[in-house]
């Protein structure tokens, strides 16, 4: 299978001035998450993608004896709806994930795996009919990750909207064809908190990523809309 296509690829995050993405300092309010899903229909992608610890506020907190699975189960690709049009995919590199359904507001559930899950976790995924992809033996190949989601479900806009590691990774490995930041008229400065890109283990003779402004729009709140491309 050629897997050397992939969706475009658009990381959209909320930050701080400083560029912190954790909220533990923010007020509480509804604005912020308002105008996030606003501009995140606006860019009218047609799968969103983050990491296993983010979507397991969406997932199960049942089913964690997952039994033993039949000897049929094989680890190998699992479309369970060939006609969705629009996924939810996380990066599941363990399978810790639990599901009673197969979707989120009607976005079809797509785990990222890697080949060191096991078939009872296969098993369960199945059962909810819950679609998934092997992407790397013990850690995620996202290049391969995103070929599949191309060529298995036909994605063509992805939106990034994961946290500062998996944000990084996917720069660091020249995925991200655009950046759309909203910035909060919030500046945190708490040492230690996650920022919008972490590449770890950066070497110091790598350069940071070049970017071109496209647009900038005040919104609602004094949040400002920036858009780069890559």
């Amino acid at each position: 299978m050629k897997t050397h296509q992939k969706p475009y690829v658009v990381c959209h995050m909320t930050t701080t001035v400083d560029g912190r993405i954790q909220p533990q300092t923010w007020p509480k309010t509804d604005l912020i998450h308002q105008v996030y899903e606003e501009c995140h229909n606006k860019l009218k992608g047609d799968a969103w993608i983050i990491g296993r610890t983010s979507m397991e506020g969406f997932s199960s907190p049942r089913h964690k004896n997952l039994g033993k699975a039949k000897p049929t189960i094989k680890k190998a690709d699992y479309v369970a709806d060939p006609l969705a049009k629009r996924f939810a995919v996380v990066i599941d590199t363990a399978g810790k994930c639990r599901w009673d359904t197969n979707s989120i507001s009607g976005d079809h559930i797509v785990e990222i795996l890697t080949e060191k899950v096991s078939t009872a976790y296969l098993q369960h995924l199945q059962a909810k009919r819950v679609s998934y992809i092997f992407a790397g033996k013990k850690d995620v190949n996202l290049k391969m990750a995103l070929g599949k989601l191309s060529t298995l479900f036909g994605i063509k806009r992805l939106l990034l909207e994961g946290g500062g590691v998996i944000n990084g990774s996917f720069l660091k490995e020249g995925l991200i064809d655009e950046l759309s930041q909203l910035v909060m008229p919030l500046a945190d400065g708490t040492t230690g908190l996650r920022t919008l890109f972490e590449i770890e283990n950066a070497p110091r003779s790598r350069k940071a990523a070049s970017l071109k402004l496209q647009s900038v729009k005040k919104l609602k709140g004094g949040i400002i809309w920036l858009r780069y491309t890559l």
